[in-house]
C-alpha cells in the first residue's frame, strides 16, 4: 500500500509491552489479522479480543455501555497476567479504548486511536445510532440497511481499486449478530466526551485519520491528537474509516513506530 504519513508519535515505549488491538463496528478481531501477524513476527505479544457479541464472544445480558466493554478488557488482561499494555483502537475500538482510559488509565503505556473522535455524539448523531440499532434487528430492514451503510466505512480509492475489500467488509457486516450491533450502537451513542480524559493521558500517542474517511473528519482527528500531551496526528492517504484493512502495511509501520518509540517517520 502506498502512502505517506504527515506525522508520527514520539516517546519511549518498551517493545515488549503487550499490544491490544480493538476492532471497529460491526467487524470483529479478524480485521486486525495483517497487523497482528506482522507484530507477532517482530516479537510482540498481541491480544486481539472480540467485543462482547462479536466473533465467538457472547453478548450477555448487561445493558449497553462502553464501560462494560472496558471492564471486559481489564478482566481479560488480569486473566492473562498483563498489567500494562499499548492500547490500539479503530473506530468503535477507539471509543472502547477511551472508556478503558477513563476506568483503568494506569494500565495504558501507549495509545493509538484510528478513525476516532474524542467528543461525544451530538444529539443528531446519537439519534441516528439509535435509529440504526432499531433497524438492524428488523429482519425486513437489515439487508438494505447494511448494503446502504457499509460502503461508508471505506474510502473512495478502496471502493474503486479494491472491490474485494468492500465485498469482504459487507460479508462481515452481514455475518455480525444484529443484537450485538444494536447493543454496540446504543453503547457508542451514550458515550461521554473524552477530551479531558485524553488531556490526562500523558503517554506516547498516535492519532491516525484516513484522508477519505466519511465518518470522522480531519478536524475532529486534529482535536483528538491535540488533546493528548504526547499526541501526534498522522493522515493516511487513500484510506477511509478502516485503515487496518485499507492501508495494512502503512498501519503496521505506524504501530511499529509507536511501539519502538522512534520519532522518525
Amino acid at each position: 500500500m502506498t502512502g505517506a504519513a504527515t506525522g508520527t508519535a514520539t516517546g519511549a515505549v518498551t517493545p515488549r509491552l503487550p499490544v491490544v488491538l480493538l476492532h471497529a463496528l460491526p467487524l470483529s478481531s479478524a480485521m486486525w489479522q495483517a497487523q497482528a501477524t506482522a507484530l507477532r513476527e517482530r516479537g510482540h505479544t498481541v491480544i486481539v479480543p472480540d467485543q462482547r457479541g462479536f466473533g465467538a464472544e457472547p453478548l450477555g445480558e448487561q445493558p449497553p455501555s462502553l464501560d462494560t466493554v472496558a471492564d471486559d478488557l481489564a478482566a481479560r488482561l488480569d486473566a492473562l497476567g498483563h498489567r500494562k499494555v499499548t492500547l490500539v483502537g479503530c473506530s468503535m475500538g477507539g471509543y472502547a479504548a477511551m472508556a478503558f482510559l477513563r476506568r483503568h488509565r494506569r494500565r495504558v503505556g501507549a495509545l493509538a486511536l484510528l478513525a476516532t473522535r474524542a467528543t461525544a455524539d451530538t444529539p443528531e448523531q446519537a439519534a441516528g445510532r439509535r435509529a440504526f440499532a432499531g433497524l438492524v434487528v428488523d429482519d425486513a430492514q437489515r439487508d438494505e440497511l447494511i448494503t446502504r451503510t457499509t460502503p461508508l466505512l471505506l474510502g473512495a480509492t478502496t471502493k474503486a481499486e479494491r472491490p474485494g475489500t468492500l465485498a469482504e467488509v459487507l460479508a462481515w457486516s452481514r455475518a455480525a449478530d444484529p443484537r450485538a450491533v444494536a447493543w454496540a450502537q446504543e453503547a457508542v451513542a451514550t458515550r461521554p466526551d473524552s477530551v479531558e480524559v485524553l488531556r490526562a493521558t500523558d503517554v506516547p500517542a498516535l492519532v491516525a485519520i484516513g484522508t477519505e474517511d466519511e465518518l470522522v473528519s480531519v478536524d475532529e482527528a486534529t482535536l483528538t491528537a491535540g488533546s493528548l500531551p504526547q499526541g501526534r496526528l498522522v493522515t493516511v492517504p487513500g484510506a477511509g474509516h478502516l485503515q487496518p484493512l485499507e492501508a495494512p502495511e502503512l498501519t503496521t509501520r505506524l504501530l511499529t513506530t509507536l511501539l519502538d518509540g522512534d520519532g522518525t517517520r
